[in-house]
């Protein structure tokens, strides 16, 4: 695939408003538009890589402190029962980590988000979660902007 056909090329060039929470010259961080888990995220390498081999081992580690940088944002922001954290790049072979908060009461918990729907989530859980999304990109770009400072 090229990166002129990429979906995750095309989402860099031309974000929906309000989905970068943070990007610098290698990552963007990306907030999802998923019904029924807010606070789902993207790391996303923002050159055209297919695989995190392709990458050297400095920018392996990068875009991997991001990734746990946005981890620890979720927990601390929005107390998930779990966090899952996934590069599957099957439909998109650019270099990409989800990192979804997940709860019991959430609409497949506990099978992965793409698996049979247990139940419908309830409606006011979800929007204290919702809530919680300005802190919680508050948050990361905090943390991403201190691993940032501590690169240098």
């Amino acid at each position: 695939m090229e990166a002129a056909a990429c979906d995750l090329c095309n989402l860099l060039a031309a974000p929906p408003a309000g989905a970068v929470i943070w990007q610098d010259d290698a990552l963007t961080v990306v907030a999802v538009d998923e019904p029924g888990y807010p606070g789902f995220t993207r790391v996303v390498w923002n050159a055209h890589v297919k695989e995190m081999t392709d990458l050297s081992s400095a920018e392996r580690d990068r875009v991997m402190r991001a990734v746990w940088a946005v981890e620890a944002a979720l927990r601390d922001v929005l107390a998930p029962h779990k966090v899952n954290v996934a590069s599957f790049g099957n439909m998109t072979p650019h270099v990409h980590w989800h990192v979804i908060p997940r709860y019991a009461d959430d609409a497949h918990f506990p099978n992965p988000t793409w698996g049979a729907r247990q139940r419908d989530p309830a409606a006011a859980a979800l929007a204290v979660r919702t809530a919680l999304l300005p802190e919680l990109h508050a948050t990361i770009r905090e943390r991403m902007a201190h691993d940032a400072d501590a690169e240098v």
